[in-house]
C-alpha cells in the first residue's frame, strides 16, 4: 500500500519545528534593531563607512560673492566635515540631549541692562569691568529660539565660547521672558522685529564704537533674517549667523504635523507655549482666548487662539505668511552665515530657499547632512557644538575683514538740531529686581505728573495686576515639556543603549570568569 502523499506545508511546519527558539528570538531582535535604527533615523553605521562622503559641509553661495571668497573660504570647519557623536547618531536624540546638555565649562556672570537684555561676561562678577562707549570690543547679539532665554543651555554654551574669544556677548531675550514681567499687550511671536531693532539702536547709541553682530537660533534666526530684509542697508550690524531657521512657516507648519515623530515634537512645543502663557495669564485671559489657549494640543492651535489674537492676524496662515523670512532674503545687505542640517526633526529642509540664497552674494548657506536641531554634537564626549564653532570662527574672520558692513545713515529732515534721539528703551521701563527672583518693571512716568487725559488712557488699560508670579513658575510649567522630550529620547534610543550596555557587561565579565578558572 502507498503511503498518503505528504503536504509540503506539514514538510515546512515540521522543519519549522527543528529550528531552536533562541534563534527565533534572536531573529526577531535582529529585526527589532533594523527597525528602531531607521525608525529613529541612526546613521552611525553610514558615518563609519561612508565618513569621506556623506559628512561634508555643503556651501551654497553666490560664485560671485565677495562674502564667499573673502571670509568664507577662510573658514577651516565650514570646508571640513561634521561627524555626529557616535552614541548620539541620531536627529532625535541629539535634539533631545540638547535640553539636557550643553553647559560650558566655565562660569558665566549674568547681567540685564534693559527690558529684554541680558549680558554675559565669561569673567566671574567679582573679575568683571565696565564696558565704556570708547570700547571697540565686537559685541555679539543672540535672539534666542521658541521659549528659550538666557538661562537656556546651548546659549550658555554659545555665550561661553564667544565671550572666550574675547567678544561681548548679549542675549536679547523676548519678551515675557528671562524673568522680564510684561507690562504691556505686546508679546513676541516668530516675526515679531521690533525688539530686535530697539536693542541694536540702545546698544548702538551706547557703544557706538564697537562693532555689532547678531547670532539667531531656530525661531531667533526667522526674526534675525527678516529683520535683516526689513532694514536693507540701514541695520546697524556688521554681519550676522542664522542657525536652524524654520525659513517658511507655513511649510514647517505642515511638517511638524506629518509624521508621529514630528507631532511629539509638536506636542513638547505646544506644552512650553502654554507654560509662558500661564505665566502671563491676566494678559492672555484678557486679549486671547484663554480657553482654546488651555486645550491647544498643537503650535497651530496656540496660534489661533494666541498669538493671532494678540497680534491681529486674520488667520493662523495669514501670520505664517507675513512672520516668514524666505520672503526677505533677497533684501538682506549685511554678511550672513546660514546652518541648517537636512535632518532636523522641526524645522524641514523643503523650506531651505535654496535659489534666493545662492542669488543674494551677501549670504552663504552651509548645510550638513546631520546634526538635528540646534545640536550638531561632536566628539565622544559630546562636549562641544559644531554649530558655535563655525560661527565664531566665520564672525572672527568677518571682524578681521574689509567686508563687514558699512550703514547707511537715512537724513532725517524734521529735525534741526540734528542731535541723535535717545531710543525710547532707554528712557522707560528700568528694571527692579524682587526678592524672589523676578526683574519687574519701574516706569520713570510714575514720578511724573500725568494730564487728566492721559491718566483717562492709562486707565483703560485695565487694573494693574498685584500678583506677581516669580520666573521660576515658567521652569516649573516647562517641565513636562523637557520630560517629554526626556521620553521621545528613551524611547528611541533605549533599545541600541541597552545592548550596548549588555555588550560591556559581557566584555568586563569575560576577564572574571577567565581568572576563577
Amino acid at each position: 500500500m502507498e503511503d498518503p502523499i505528504t503536504s509540503p506545508y506539514d514538510i515546512l511546519f515540521e522543519a519549522l519545528t527543528l529550528i531552536p527558539i533562541r534563534h527565533y528570538l534572536y531573529a526577531l531582535f535582529l529585526i527589532w534593531t533594523v527597525f528602531v535604527y531607521n525608525f529613529v533615523e541612526f546613521h552611525f553605521l553610514g558615518d563609519a563607512v561612508l565618513q569621506y562622503f556623506r559628512c561634508r559641509v555643503n556651501l551654497i553661495y553666490n560664485p560671485h560673492s565677495p562674502i564667499y571668497h573673502g571670509v568664507a573660504s577662510r573658514c577651516r570647519t565650514l570646508h571640513g566635515r561634521y561627524v555626529a557623536t557616535p552614541w548620539l547618531a541620531t536627529p532625535h536624540l541629539q535634539t533631545c540631549f540638547l535640553n539636557f546638555h550643553g553647559l560650558p565649562p566655565g562660569q558665566i556672570s549674568l547681567f540685564f541692562v534693559c527690558l529684554f537684555v541680558a549680558v554675559l561676561d565669561a569673567d566671574p562678577p567679582n573679575n568683571q569691568n565696565e564696558i565704556t562707549k570708547e570700547d571697540t570690543t565686537p559685541i555679539a547679539v543672540v535672539i534666542p529660539g521658541l521659549t528659550s532665554d538666557s538661562s537656556s543651555a546651548y546659549l550658555k554654551h554659545l555665550a561661553y565660547n564667544t565671550a572666550k574669544s574675547g567678544w561681548n556677548v548679549v542675549i536679547s531675550n523676548h519678551r515675557g521672558l528671562g524673568g522680564v514681567s510684561v507690562t504691556s499687550d505686546c508679546f513676541y511671536n516668530a516675526g515679531w522685529t521690533e525688539d530686535v531693532r530697539v536693542v541694536l539702536a540702545h546698544l548702538q547709541h551706547d557703544y557706538p564704537m564697537a562693532p555689532l553682530f547678531a547670532i539667531g537660533t531656530s525661531i531667533g534666526a526667522n526674526i534675525l533674517v527678516k529683520y535683516l530684509g526689513e532694514e536693507g542697508e540701514k541695520t546697524p550690524l556688521k554681519g550676522a549667523v542664522a542657525i536652524c531657521s524654520p525659513w517658511d512657516l507655513l511649510i514647517s507648519d505642515r511638517f511638524i504635523c506629518r509624521k508621529f515623530k514630528q507631532r511629539l515634537y509638536d506636542r513638547a512645543l505646544t506644552i512650553g507655549l502654554q507654560g509662558y502663557a500661564q505665566l502671563h495669564e491676566p494678559q492672555y485671559t484678557r486679549l486671547a482666548n484663554w480657553e482654546g489657549i488651555k486645550k491647544s494640543r498643537s503650535i497651530r492651535d496656540f496660534d489661533n487662539h494666541a498669538t493671532c489674537h494678540v497680534g491681529k492676524f486674520e488667520t493662523v496662515d495669514t501670520f505664517y505668511r507675513k512672520s516668514s523670512s524666505t520672503q526677505y532674503v533677497g533684501n538682506v545687505a549685511v554678511p550672513l552665515l546660514c546652518i541648517s542640517a537636512l535632518d532636523d526633526p522641526l524645522c524641514t529642509k523643503e523650506a531651505i530657499p535654496w535659489e534666493e540664497c545662492r542669488a543674494n552674494k551677501n549670504i552663504v548657506l552651509a548645510t550638513t547632512n546631520h546634526g538635528g536641531h540646534l545640536a550638531f554634537f561632536e566628539g565622544l564626549t559630546a562636549s562641544s557644538l559644531w554649530w558655535v564653532r563655525a560661527t565664531n570662527e566665520f564672525l572672527g574672520a568677518l571682524s578681521c575683514s574689509r567686508y563687514m558692513h558699512v550703514q547707511k545713515i537715512q537724513e532725517s529732515g524734521s529735525s534741526g538740531s540734528g542731535k541723535q534721539e535717545e531710543p525710547t528703551i532707554n528712557q522707560s521701563p528700568y528694571l527692579k529686581i524682587a526678592e524672589d527672583g523676578l526683574v519687574a518693571v519701574v516706569n520713570l512716568e510714575e514720578n511724573t505728573p500725568r494730564s487728566e487725559e492721559a491718566t483717562q488712557v492709562l486707565n483703560q488699560r485695565g487694573p494693574k495686576v498685584k500678583d506677581k508670579r516669580s520666573f521660576n513658575v515658567l521652569c516649573r510649567q516647562t517641565k513636562r515639556s523637557i520630560w517629554l522630550l526626556g521620553y521621545i529620547g528613551m524611547v528611541t534610543g533605549f533599545p541600541l543603549v541597552g545592548m550596548l550596555m549588555s555588550y560591556l557587561f559581557r566584555k568586563k565579565q569575560r576577564p572574571i570568569t577567565a581568572s576563577k578558572s
